[in-house]
């Protein structure tokens, strides 16, 4: 059985505050995207792992195999699987990878299983696994609070395109957060970027994209800073940092701008994809 495991950008990041229990609050509108890894599941003897990219790891550290060792002990079956993952996504990006890839495996597992779990059920097991799981699982544009495990959904239609540009170097999740607790933080409306996409508004959308982590990755990784620049300068009409970075993302509704600017930053060797929101109908 083979799964898609949809990357997600966030068009609007709000690190509310600190929590007593060391997390952070958050408000966010995540948005899945076009963009994506393909997981293979096969019942097995044992547990097994193979992929394309020999820097990431085949074992408990693996978000697959955390997800299904996660969904043996919530479930008690005894089932092994042979996975096989081609990984396009890149790490420490932003783009929510590795989450994606775990969630991809428990969405094949209750299926394959025939264990029916709800959605309510597959999202409190993603929780176990990692903070952007439950909304990687569900695969729809929503409204996210808590530390990832609040999730309302919602429609939209949007009508513009993303271009996907990485820096080399990516950021650490752990870092950023650090830097943000010791400074000032920028809090960008969320509630008004929803609405803007559900309206289909696209000024209100380019208006109110922000990212509290932004500044703090931009200290950690300042080719950020040139990469939204350079965006900028092209011609795209919202640029913005995704979750905690690297990546940096452009929207317009000029296709030609998209082609013109990959084919420039590919020859500058930054890893660029074109994309747009998945929208799960």
């Amino acid at each position: 059985m083979k799964e898609r495991a949809f990357a997600k950008i966030n068009l609007c990041l709000d690190v509310v505050g600190r929590r007593d229990d060391g997390y952070h609050e958050l408000k966010m509108v995540m948005v899945p995207i076009t963009f994506y890894d393909i997981l293979e599941m096969n019942f097995a003897d044992e547990t097994s792992l193979s992929l394309d990219r020999s820097y990431l790891p085949v074992n408990e550290k693996n978000t697959i195999i955390k997800a299904i060792r996660v969904m043996q002990e919530r479930y008690g079956f005894t089932q092994n699987f042979a996975c096989n993952l081609s990984k396009h996504i890149p790490t420490r990006a932003g783009l929510a990878g590795g989450s994606a890839d775990a969630a991809a495996a428990i969405r094949m597992m209750n299926r394959m299983l025939r264990l029916n779990l709800s959605d309510d059920e597959l999202i409190e097991t993603g929780k176990l696994v990692g903070a952007d799981v439950p909304f990687c699982i569900l695969n729809k544009p929503a409204l996210v609070e808590g530390i990832g495990e609040k999730i309302m959904p919602f429609r939209c239609r949007p009508d513009f395109e993303i271009l996907l540009v990485k820096p080399r170097k990516g950021v650490s999740t752990k870092e950023a957060f650090e830097i943000v607790d010791s400074q000032e933080t920028e809090h960008p409306d969320c509630i008004a970027l929803m609405n803007a996409l559900i309206m289909n508004d696209y000024d209100g959308i380019v208006r109110n994209l922000g990212n509290s982590l932004e500044p703090a990755a931009v200290q950690l990784v300042h080719e950020i800073r040139s990469v939204k620049n350079r965006l900028t300068e092209m011609g795209f009409d919202g640029v913005l940092m995704s979750g905690s970075g690297s990546t940096v993302f452009g929207i317009t509704k000029d296709r030609r701008l998209i082609d013109e600017s990959m084919d420039q930053l590919r020859k500058e060797k930054y890893f660029v994809r074109k994309t747009e929101i998945y929208t799960g109908e």
